[in-house]
């Protein structure tokens, strides 16, 4: 809050509109300079009458008017929020008046903030008289010292805030049975079902206060949640892996495109669909695998939020479609992972990584049959978008599991050699005429060659994708050398003949 947008009250500088705060309950909690204010104000308006501190200024003989009206027509509490800063603003063009809030000014109130940025561009002066808020009585019911850190977010618009479950929270305009209940449903996207919360009704006023606890998911089931109605949710216990399905991070990248996709967002972002959006997938992938190649870690962390970026992408079209959200991707993937490691989640025991994997297979085999998914081939489920070398390692385990395989390294590398020589006489076959049957022919036998040879690779576990890129690497680095030799000889590639390139190329290969 800017000096400029809030002024002192004084004879010199008299305020158009003054802010007060009416506490969180009844006179008591309102300021005797405060009560003077409103006893001598001839122009005042309260935001709501429903509060214990207007009906007793009301039974005191102060007048006001309130908003109460605006509350019952509008759709939105936005539109109340923005119909209250417009007539106030207007009230104030003719004349000094007092805007009335419960609580603090400050603390939790929309339409102060309305005000204050209404007022601001019509060149209008605010005073803000401060109250005590509601979390100065709330705070010593739940014995939160807020110096150890606590969340305050607002009910009404929950869904734009993040939840951070490390921390106490306390919810604030939680109205009605109607707002609890989506209040509920936001927290059970980020906490268990039976977390223990207290919901306090009245705090600090002398008779009416209330206060329950009770599990997350009987939010909604209270009867009597009204206008003074608070609810405190306790920090998730460490090491409790729920916590870990809600983080500020996540929920801010969440947030963040939601609105990039939404109708004063970006014209690109909103126009994407999932099938535009693969090839930013793949690519995204590949700059990943070049980060993690490169040892840079902090490369790595770069290209990984570029990857999770493509996924919170197409959880919010899926959102938007009301397929499915990023909590339901997050929720489906962490059951996952529970369900294939019983050994570590549940009784079963493992003698190593390798009884692991049996386990993993046998569970997922035992998920496809569940879901009707099961396939009548061992070598179903294999994408076909696999880059063709990593599909091809798969093929061959997948058959490899059913027995169709060589006894070890030998009888695979007999088959190289059994391809390249079929290649070879194809070679031989089209001698210098390049006949179309031939080359067709040539590519199917140079196809067998590679998936030969990625089939002895898999037999020293060897990943015939990362191989080849190593491969190409190290082909750049020593055809940047022969650049390099030829450039400082003033020279251009196509001025040096093969045989000198052939040398400069050995030469690379030494110094490496």
């Amino acid at each position: 809050m800017t000096e400029q947008r809030i002024a002192k009250q004084t004879d010199a500088n008299r305020p158009d509109i003054t802010i007060v705060g009416l506490g969180p309950g009844g006179l008591s909690g309102v300021p005797l300079g405060t009560y003077r204010l409103l006893k001598e104000s001839k122009r005042t308006w309260l935001r709501t009458g429903v509060h214990p501190a207007a009906e007793e200024l009301k039974a005191g003989g102060v007048g006001f008017a309130t908003f109460d009206e605006l509350y019952e027509r509008a759709e939105a509490f936005e539109e109340v929020y923005a119909g209250i800063a417009r007539q106030i603003c207007a009230e104030a063009r003719q004349g000094e008046l007092i805007y009335g809030v419960p609580g603090h000014p400050l603390v939790a109130e929309r339409s102060v903030q309305e005000i204050l940025n209404l007022a601001q561009e019509l060149g209008l002066q605010v005073a803000i008289v401060p109250a005590m808020s509601f979390l100065d009585v709330l705070l010593p019911v739940l014995n939160i010292d807020p110096v150890q850190g606590f969340c305050l977010l607002d009910g009404l618009t929950l869904d734009e805030q993040p939840v951070v479950t490390s921390l106490p929270t306390v919810i604030t305009q939680v109205y009605s049975q109607v707002v609890a209940s989506e209040v509920k449903l936001r927290l059970m996207e980020c906490y268990p079902d039976e977390h223990m919360i207290t919901v306090v009704r009245a705090a600090g006023v002398p008779g009416e206060e209330r206060r329950e606890q009770q599990p997350l998911f009987e939010l909604d089931r209270l009867p009597w949640v009204d206008h003074l109605t608070s609810v405190f949710v306790p920090p998730l216990a460490s090491g409790d892996w729920a916590a870990e399905n809600c983080e500020y991070a996540l929920d801010s990248l969440v947030n963040v495109m939601a609105h990039l996709r939404s109708e004063g967002g970006c014209p690109w972002d909103r126009e994407q669909t999932h099938e535009s959006l693969k090839k930013y997938m793949i690519e995204e992938t590949y700059e990943v695998l070049d980060a993690i190649d490169s040892g840079n870690v902090y490369k790595i962390c770069e290209e990984l939020g570029d990857l999770l970026l493509q996924i919170v992408f197409h959880a919010q079209i899926a959102r938007e479609n009301a397929y499915f959200d990023i909590n339901d991707v997050i929720m489906e993937i962490t059951e996952k992972m529970i369900r294939r490691h019983p050994h570590v989640f549940g009784t079963a025991e493992v003698s190593g990584s390798a009884d692991v994997v049996v386990n993993w297979e046998r569970i997922k085999a035992g998920e496809k049959v569940a879901k009707g998914e099961a396939g009548e081939s061992v070598l179903d489920g294999i994408p076909l978008g696999l880059p063709a070398l990593m599909r091809a390692e798969k093929l061959q385990s997948k058959a490899a599991k059913v027995g169709f395989d060589w006894p070890d390294y030998r009888g695979a590398w007999e088959k190289v050699l059994e391809e390249v020589q079929e290649v070879k006489e194809v070679l031989h076959q089209a001698k210098q005429a390049l006949q179309e049957d031939k080359l067709v022919h040539l590519k199917e036998e140079l196809g067998d060659l590679l998936f030969a040879i990625v089939n002895v690779a898999r037999f020293f576990k060897i990943d015939a994708e990362e191989a080849l890129v190593v491969t190409n690497n190290k082909f750049m680095r020593r055809f940047a050398y022969i650049e390099q030799q030829i450039t400082s000889r003033g020279r251009s590639l196509k001025e040096t003949t093969l045989e000198e390139l052939d040398k400069i190329w050995e030469e690379s290969k030494i110094m490496e």
